[in-house]
């Protein structure tokens, strides 16, 4: 579903040029949980930005679906994939003068979607998200886990088939990273979305991951399924990573 191919990107700063990321490769299959991780600096907000069409490329390719959304350096606006993809930030990124209900039917209506049908799937999110009770409040009054809850659930508006994460789970308390978790379970099993999740987090992945990329100052050092890389890594950055 996703492949990424020799991926670079460069940044020009004071000092020159930053290689954020360098001749990346790697595949996601359709309906899996994939996990993109790394110490903090290594390039992976960088590639998941890439991944959402919020980042120029310096090299490579990546396709969705077969669709080529970025060669070279050029982003590929691809409106019918934009529309399958949802993402969460870090941070939330919430309208925080708007309720619970005004920031999950916000993609809806900027898509033109009618007003009666968008109601309604508000409402089937904010079940589906356990927020039922917090329809009109506002993301102030909200815990972190709720407001992350609030965050996946805008994302889902329009029913995408992936689902990218940036550190959904670095703000949170124990508790509530299980219960993200669950839900982010939730939405892969029932869903059929696949997940793509950008973490630093080792036990967050080894409880939702399938497969997953390490990647070290922007390089991916290790690829496979979380068994397979945890049991074997073969780069000192994921040995790092695991604590060994």
């Amino acid at each position: 579903m996703v492949k990424v191919s020799h991926l670079s990107k460069d940044f020009e700063t004071k000092e020159g040029k930053l290689e954020a990321l360098h001749d990346v490769s790697f595949e996601i299959k359709a309906g899996e949980i994939f996990g993109i991780i790394g110490k903090s600096g290594a390039g992976k907000t960088t590639l998941l930005r890439i991944l959402s069409q919020l980042e120029r490329p310096s090299g490579g390719e990546v396709l969705i679906n077969n669709s080529v959304i970025a060669k070279g350096d050029k982003v590929i606006t691809n409106n019918k994939i934009k529309k399958t993809m949802g993402v969460v930030f870090q941070g939330y990124n919430l309208l925080m003068q708007k309720t619970v209900a005004r920031n999950i039917e916000f993609p809806l209506k900027i898509a033109g979607v009618n007003k009666t049908k968008w109601d309604k799937r508000v409402n089937d999110l904010l079940r589906f998200v356990d927020l039922e009770d917090k329809k009109e409040a506002y993301p102030a009054t909200l815990s972190g886990g709720q407001k992350q809850r609030v965050a996946i659930a805008r994302a889902l508006a329009n029913s995408p088939k992936i689902l990218l994460l940036d550190e959904p789970t670095s703000a949170l308390d124990t508790l509530s990273t299980s219960a993200i978790i669950s839900l982010l379970q939730k939405i892969n099993q029932e869903e059929q979305v696949t997940i793509i999740i950008v973490t630093h987090e080792i036990g967050v992945v080894k409880k939702l991951c399938q497969r997953i990329a390490v990647i070290n100052e922007g390089k991916v050092v290790d690829y496979g399924t979380v068994q397979e890389v945890f049991a074997n890594p073969s780069n000192i950055a994921t040995k790092q990573l695991l604590g060994v």
